[in-house]
């Protein structure tokens, strides 16, 4: 075994920034349609739970039992898709005519991180991070005057979670897939489910949320 060595080159690595951002909304339990989300400007995961409870017997620490781990998030954007006002608590009455206290939509999102280094900078790779049975809550919106330091206003919401199945595994709620540990091709296969793929003669396929088991076969076939 090698002595350890601290910093080497090419191992300083860094996340930074949020992109490629798209929307899902759930229908039938699956994630289809999914539509490209701009004015991403931050996803804050937040996990809760996985909490320990001390069990004591025979005057000594007996064990510990871990509670149930939870996934949250929370979505800053300055603007969002017009299929989000459904999962937002809006209706549309008519074109242009919206309602809201409406029933709230589930939906999934995707984006994407960089991975940077201290030789390739920010081009070093990416995460992909795919959620899965979200529902937001109620936010609000802080409209102000235009004055000498003008700001546009950024939207916010607290999204809970339900997971969903994982063969072999407890459910889950959150993927993240990094592209410096993946192959290449499976990670484009991957890219042209979550983002649609262009095709002549209608042989193009339309962006989806693929489910945690599609995600497990494509990357673990020979």
């Amino acid at each position: 075994m090698a002595k350890l060595v601290w910093d080497k080159t090419g191992e300083r690595l860094y996340e930074t920034g949020v992109d490629r951002g798209v929307l899902y909304v759930q229908s039938n339990g699956t994630y289809p349609n999914g539509v490209a989300w701009n004015g991403l400007t931050a996803v804050t995961e937040s996990p809760s739970g996985a909490e320990a409870t001390p069990l004591y017997a025979d005057n000594i620490k007996y064990l510990n039992l871990m509670s149930a781990e939870e996934f949250g998030c929370t979505i800053e954007a300055y603007t969002y898709p017009e299929e989000f006002a459904e999962c937002d608590g809006s209706a549309e009455l008519a074109v242009g005519v919206t309602i809201g206290q409406q029933a709230r939509k589930t939906f999934g999102l995707s984006y994407r991180n960089k991975i940077g280094n201290d030789a390739a900078g920010d081009k070093f790779g990416y995460k992909l991070h795919l959620i899965y049975g979200g529902l937001a809550s109620p936010s609000e919106k802080a409209y102000a005057s235009i004055n000498d330091s003008p700001e546009a206003i950024t939207f916010s919401w607290e999204v809970s979670t339900t997971p969903v199945s994982v063969d072999g595994h407890s459910p889950t709620a959150c993927i993240t897939i990094d592209s410096t540990k993946v192959e290449p091709t499976k990670l484009t296969a991957l890219e042209e489910i979550l983002y649609g793929k262009d095709g002549d003669s209608g042989s193009g396929t339309e962006p989806r949320l693929p489910l945690p088991s599609e995600i497990a076969t494509l990357f673990t076939a020979g």
